[in-house]
């Protein structure tokens, strides 16, 4: 063996990941929002790329060398189909202000106004005060008594919680501001509550005296209160999603249209294109600069056009598949290599294609990777797709008796003599906690 140190020419092969090919892939798994804001972002790097607003009425010409087609049958209706959300507007107050409004109209002193004003500033999002005693406030010199006080005048606010530093805390003010009094409720909202949601009913039915159907009046009551103050109560706007593609049937099958109408149109600025074809090479640097902006342009161009093709491309290969859940509903068994083998693509590509892409439906709005699920067999010889089992599982329990729940070894016998699928009991556990549907024991009623 030869073991000595040399140069050689060796020719090889071997695929290089350019940036080109890393922009391509990345665009791939873009959602269609993070997708327009890349476009925005290009835009303000590259002084060739313009965007265009695709709401005004004038017909576009394009100047790049990669046309983005504009759909003139059902581009109208898929405007008119979105336009909707654009009037939906956010709802609720924001908290703090809400929280300010009140305290204008109470008639404290200067000082007490700017007490109740720091713990305020301290309430979260969900209506509870970060400040958990009067040490957290004794850094901008409150007194013991004047954080007592302070804290008195900010739970006396609407929403009836506010201010509360525990989830205890927080009902046991709703409570005490219901009409009606509920002694054994605040008793064990205020000293029992970790063993009452552990629903250890009957070593507290013994300590406090009390039968099991009180304890289940109890529930019932704290169930209709709020675990967070401030619920439905300020917080960000509504994200609405928007579907990448739509599905319809159309002619005797089911047709997938894009919705280009979600990303914003795009065109070469034509200053910069008379840069480009200008003759005389008086400014060769501004010609290079300008060159190789295009360059990107067409390479930006043609990696979104490669998307569209095989955001279609994958999602034509899902319908096919489920076209008997589009058509009644039920969600067959399918996997990556199902669709890739159907799209002529690789498993990593579909897999791609699907992350934070939605499909309009006749069935509704879906996320594509929802599509997916492995399937379990049954005595008929076919699968039971774990999407379905998890429907079952859902409508069965809320259809139990909740004073005799079904037991996960219930629901496995059930699935066995009536839809013949044979899954274990650890599997039924496993779906319901995926539905996040407690145990029979945490479900069960005693009135």
């Amino acid at each position: 063996m030869n073991l000595e140190m040399g140069l050689f020419q060796q020719q090889t092969m071997k695929l290089v990941m350019t940036q080109q090919l890393r922009q391509a892939i990345s665009l791939l798994q873009y959602s269609s929002l993070e997708l327009s804001e890349y476009i925005e972002e290009q835009a303000l790097e590259n002084p060739l790329l313009e965007v265009i607003d695709s709401k005004r009425d004038e017909p576009i010409a394009y100047d790049a060398p990669v046309m983005w087609q504009d759909r003139e049958d059902g581009g109208g209706e898929m405007r008119e189909r979105d336009s909707y959300l654009e009037q939906i507007k956010a709802s609720g107050e924001e908290l703090t202000t809400m929280l300010f409004d009140q305290l204008q109209h109470q008639d404290v002193s200067t000082q007490v106004y700017d007490q109740v004003t720091y713990l305020i500033y301290n309430v979260d999002e969900q209506g509870y005060l970060r400040i958990g005693d009067w040490n957290g406030a004794s850094e901008v010199g409150m007194s013991e008594t004047d954080y007592a006080n302070a804290l008195y005048i900010l739970q006396g606010f609407e929403p009836v919680g506010i201010g509360a530093r525990s989830l205890a805390e927080s009902l046991l003010l709703q409570l005490q501001s219901l009409p009606e009094e509920h002694a054994l409720a605040e008793v064990i909202v205020e000293h029992h509550l970790q063993t009452f949601a552990e629903k250890k009913w009957k070593r507290l039915s013994e300590e406090l005296g009390v039968t099991l159907q009180e304890l289940q009046s109890v529930q019932d009551c704290i169930s209709s209160l709020k675990p967070w103050p401030a619920q439905g109560v300020g917080g960000e706007s509504p994200k609405f999603i928007s579907p990448d593609v739509y599905v319809e049937w159309q002619d005797g099958r089911w047709a997938v249209q894009l919705n280009d109408e979600s990303l914003p149109r795009i065109r070469m600025n034509k200053q910069y294109r008379n840069l480009l074809e200008k003759k005389n090479q008086s400014d060769q640097e501004a010609v290079e600069y300008a060159h190789q902006k295009y360059k990107q342009l067409v390479w930006l161009l043609k990696s979104i056009d490669q998307r569209q093709q095989t955001v279609r491309l994958v999602t034509e290969a899902i319908v096919d598949f489920q076209q008997e859940f589009l058509s009644s509903g039920n969600l067959k068994p399918m996997t990556l290599r199902d669709v890739a083998e159907r799209a002529d693509v690789h498993e990593s590509t579909v897999s791609r294609t699907t992350t934070a892409k939605y499909m309009q439906t006749p069935k509704g709005c879906f996320e594509l990777k929802a599509f997916f699920s492995k399937g379990l067999a049954n005595t008929g010889g076919d699968e039971t797709s774990s999407t379905v089992l998890k429907q079952a599982i859902r409508q069965w329990i809320n259809e139990e008796d909740k004073m005799k729940p079904l037991s996960d070894q219930k629901i496995t016998d059930r699935f066995h003599t009536e839809q013949g699928v044979k899954v274990s009991r650890r599997a039924v556990a496993k779906y319901r906690d995926e539905l996040k549907i407690p145990a029979s024991s945490k479900r069960k009623r005693f009135a």
